[in-house]
């Protein structure tokens, strides 16, 4: 028999997840109330939470100092680039090992994942001298290409784990009805797969969107997406936290409201095959 849950363990349950949700949330709070705070309010001993003179001097010092938009628009291109190419190559590969598995499939899987380990610093000259060679330095689509690699491993396990929930009678009934491997896979099995391909989509843009390492050490000025716009605020005379949280919260705004309209499609393809 189930275990009843009382009201008073129900109202327990509700206040701890609210507690750990506030403190994950807390210093995305505390960097959007900085951002409307004056330098010296920012940096004030004790700090000041909400009572304070708000203003939007910061905002207007950023926006004059910086393109925004450019930095904005580079980071969609580089962001959505890399996880819709990613996708395209991902789902045939992730399609081919969950239903047309080898004896080999499980090594493989584990070989993707352990490129993981690998710490980024050790590829960073190779690939810094092949892209000038190439001409990709400092271009939006040398960045989409690298951050496209870099989650790549990701994309296709996750698409695995989907596409394994998903019975392979029903493909098998679409191949007797004379579907091709191309009407397979675009007009039965991603149709099936919305929910997981979304959550995948979803988590792989934010990877790519939050991506700092890659995107200041292979861009300058042209290409730079909002993770370079939030470090140039880091300069040799000091920090301005004040300016780099008014610059933070520009640059996490669109992400926060990606997520806010997100949030059901993601859940529901998080819990995919969970429920039957």
């Amino acid at each position: 028999m189930a275990r009843a849950v009382t009201n008073n363990r129900k109202a327990l349950n509700t206040a701890i997840a609210w507690t750990i949700g506030f403190l994950i949330f807390f210093p995305i709070l505390w960097t959007i109330l900085t951002s409307f705070k004056t330098e010296a309010q920012a940096i004030s001993d004790p700090p000041v939470f909400l009572f304070f003179d708000w203003t939007l001097e910061n905002y207007g010092v950023v926006q004059e100092r910086s393109n925004y938009m450019r930095y904005l628009w580079n980071s969609i291109f580089i962001a959505g680039g890399s996880t819709i190419l990613g996708l395209i190559i991902a789902v045939p590969a992730a399609w081919s090992m969950a239903f047309v598995p080898s004896k080999r499939t499980k090594d493989i899987l584990l070989w993707m994942l352990s490129t993981k380990m690998l710490p980024a610093v050790g590829v960073l000259y190779p690939i810094y001298l092949m892209f000038i060679k190439l001409g990709l330095l400092d271009t939006r689509l040398g960045l989409t290409i690298v951050l496209m690699l870099i989650n790549l491993p990701i994309i296709i396990w996750m698409l695995y784990t989907y596409f394994r929930e998903i019975p392979g009678e029903i493909l098998e009934a679409s191949r007797m009805d004379g579907a091709s491997l191309k009407d397979e896979i675009l007009y039965v099995l991603t149709p099936m797969a919305v929910p997981g391909i979304a959550s995948t989509l979803l988590l792989n843009f934010i990877l790519a969107w939050n991506e700092a390492f890659w995107t200041l050490n292979l861009t300058a000025a042209t290409a730079a997406p909002l993770t370079a716009f939030i470090a140039s605020y880091s300069s040799p005379e000091g920090l301005f936290y004040a300016k780099l949280s008014a610059a933070s919260t520009m640059a996490i705004a669109p992400i926060l409201i990606l997520g806010w309209f997100s949030q059901k499609q993601l859940v529901r393809g998080l819990t995919f095959g969970a429920v039957k």
